[in-house]
């Protein structure tokens, strides 16, 4: 890596997100089949992780923006921290402590990222991956740990390639001498290419107009989900629901997979909320959902030089949450994707990130204290590998991941498929949901009965 790269601005937005207690921190937990020693995972991690030349460097603030710093002073031993589990040592401690660890700001002075290994955890053992955002989002970092399995013997391997970064507007993300050269070229290039200009104005116009809308959108509703944040953080995760049961039901009901487990999240909280004491008939509350805007073309193998960094935008859901009914739910929610598929949306959020990035913080912290009272939750969606992947001949036997959340909004939502298998994890502030995992109960509860009317045929479902 050279020593004088920049952080592009998108990625420096999300350094200066951090505030105490809600760190830019994307939280991974990978659960083993058998045990693994210290110093296995350490020998894995020297090998695999490292050849990415970020993870040797610190993000350092400057004038102008930021520059990736290699450590002089770098120990990976300060990177690999044992941990263990109070008695029993189950999944409601693992819980405990996934939770504490993503409210917990990395160090700073050194490489913003963290391995924390439990040896001894069920059968096998667990491993808990702390990386902050400004590396790389959600899609990247998944490739990453990724290079770091193997396929099972006779599996087919992992495809942990990375797709380029999305060609964004020239003038994002770079520095200022840049930029005048950049805008220059562009300009040129659209006055030889008037049908490429006229094309270019109307998405320049689709994408401001996006970006009014979303800053006209009324404020969120006020419930649980919305208050000042404590500080401490708690997780919690579901049991795995069959991929071919969800996929079942998609095509059955004529939607897609994402249509029904962001309905199934819908239905959850509502019922959630309902339970605390909550009025939520006819409530509809927004959840900000990550896009990834990389570019459907062939993806390139990772390297030590493969560009990380932050390629999505976001586009905001409304989550029907005070509909009760499984079906007239889950066809709100699939009314709602498609009209967000057709807009600018996750484009304009994406251009603003990189806008702000460049600016003074405090006009970042406005952007963000505006577009967090959109939403009242972060909602993510990775697929992960079909296949049994291995870590240092372990099997791995689950793989969860936490998104953090800025501004004033203190729930996440987390769906990864791996092998078959779709695991919702929820993060949120102490002080607004207590226990996550009695939401948690509620979506496995959600999509139960959704299964059930299918299987019924019915038109109506008897709570």
């Amino acid at each position: 890596m050279s020593a004088s790269e920049r952080l592009s601005s998108v990625d420096r937005a999300w350094l200066r997100m951090d505030h105490p207690g809600n760190p830019m921190t994307i939280v991974a937990l990978i659960v083993l089949g058998r045990k693994l020693g210290r110093a296995s995972l350490r020998s894995l991690i020297a090998q695999r992780l490292l050849v990415f030349d970020r993870f040797r460097c610190t993000p350092a603030a400057d004038a102008l923006g930021a520059t990736w710093v290699e450590s002089t002073s770098f120990n990976l031993d300060d990177h690999l921290i044992p941990a263990a589990l109070p008695a029993p040592g189950g999944q409601r401690e693992l819980e405990a402590l996934a939770g504490e660890l993503s409210g917990t700001p990395l160090p700073a002075g050194r490489p913003l990222w963290t391995f924390h290994l439990i040896e001894r955890y069920g059968a096998g053992s667990a491993v808990i991956v702390r990386i902050h955002h400004c590396y790389g989002d959600g899609i990247a970092l998944l490739y990453v740990l990724l290079s770091l399995a193997d396929p099972l013997p006779g599996a087919s391997p992992p495809a942990a390639q990375l797709p380029p970064p999305m060609p964004q507007p020239s003038f994002l993300g770079l520095p200022a001498w840049d930029e005048v050269s950049a805008l220059f070229e562009s300009g040129l290039h659209y006055a030889l290419h008037p049908a490429e200009a006229a094309a270019g104005a109307r998405e320049a116009l689709a994408v401001g107009a996006e970006l009014a809308r979303i800053a006209a959108m009324p404020d969120d509703p006020p419930t649980r989900l919305k208050g000042a944040l404590a500080g401490g953080r708690r997780v919690a995760w579901t049991q795995a629901l069959s991929l071919a049961e969800v996929r079942a039901i998609a095509r059955v009901l004529g939607c897609t997979v994402n249509d029904v487990l962001v309905s199934t999240l819908a239905g959850a909280l509502g019922r959630y909320l309902a339970a605390a004491g909550e009025f939520v008939a006819g409530l509809t509350v927004r959840a900000a959902v990550p896009v990834n805007l990389r570019p459907s073309a062939e993806p390139r193998q990772l390297s030590g030089t493969a560009t990380l960094g932050n390629s999505f935008g976001l586009v905001f859901v409304e989550l029907p949450i005070g509909v009760l009914h499984p079906l007239e739910r889950l066809y709100a929610v699939h009314a709602t994707m498609l009209s967000l598929k057709a807009s600018a949306q996750a484009r304009a959020t994406l251009g603003l990130l990189s806008l702000v990035g460049a600016l003074p913080a405090p006009v970042e912290e406005f952007a963000l204290t505006l577009f967090s009272a959109k939403a009242s939750l972060v909602a993510s969606n990775l697929r992960g590998p079909d296949e049994e992947l291995s870590l240092a001949g372990r099997p791995v036997t689950e793989v969860l991941f936490w998104v953090p959340q800025a501004g004033t909004i203190g729930t996440g939502v987390s769906m990864l498929t791996y092998r078959g298998r779709v695991q919702f994890g929820v993060t949120s502030d102490r002080a607004l949901i207590e226990e996550p995992a009695r939401l948690v109960e509620q979506l496995v509860i959600e999509f139960e009965r959704l299964v059930f009317l299918v299987l019924l045929g019915a038109g109506s479902l008897l709570d």
